[in-house]
């Protein structure tokens, strides 16, 4: 049975070219190039712990740096939710998690609203994971609510090393993510919001 919440989206521009597919109703499968190895492995977090299948190819100016490559997979992921999701009709809509690993933790809470918003307070210890600049995840985040259409708030409450101060946003931005999603049993066919349209 092949799932009716799924979308495919490609972007083709002077500094990117990326495709992506994603199913909302998915087991966790991922299949990720992005030519960017942290980014791939974050992206990996969301399709395990968010329970949907995605598949991310992209091909970026790398010799300049990640910032466009990173900020135009958000920009795509955050399309392909906006096609899958459609009319919205029957998701729960709002999603909230807070994830630790090891000595991180953090919290993110996600509505897809209809209204694209970033609230976004990460003070990393350090600036770099590996070759990662970590400036570049809220850029990632910008992209995709402007994109899907959603509010987002992203919080990392402790932390002493980035790289599990980023794992554990990514994480906690998958479960968020799978909660939101999710058809609400109760109201299976209902727009969840009093205005009738998201």
């Amino acid at each position: 049975m092949t799932s009716t919440r799924s979308a495919s989206i490609a972007r083709d521009t002077r500094e990117t070219q990326i495709s992506a597919r994603i199913d909302l109703d998915g087991t966790g499968r991922a299949s990720i190039s992005t030519g960017v190895p942290f980014l791939d492995h974050m992206l990996e977090q969301v399709a395990r712990h968010g329970m949907l299948d995605l598949d991310v190819s992209a091909s970026g100016d790398l010799q300049v740096d990640a910032h466009h490559t990173v900020e135009d997979v958000g920009i795509v992921l955050g399309q392909a939710f906006a096609g899958a999701l459609g009319d919205r009709k029957g998701i729960a809509r709002f999603g909230h998690a807070c994830i630790p690993l090891d000595e991180a933790l953090s919290r993110v809470v996600i509505d897809f609203s209809g209204r694209p918003g970033l609230n976004y307070r990460v003070d990393y210890v350090r600036p770099l994971v590996g070759e990662f600049d970590v400036d570049l995840v809220r850029e990632f985040f910008q992209g995709f609510v402007n994109h899907a259409q959603a509010t987002l708030h992203v919080d990392n409450l402790r932390g002493g090393n980035a790289h599990h101060q980023c794992e554990s946003v990514f994480k906690a931005f998958a479960r968020a993510l799978r909660d939101a999603v999710a058809i609400d049993p109760r109201s299976p066919g209902a727009v969840p919001s009093t205005k009738g349209m998201l």
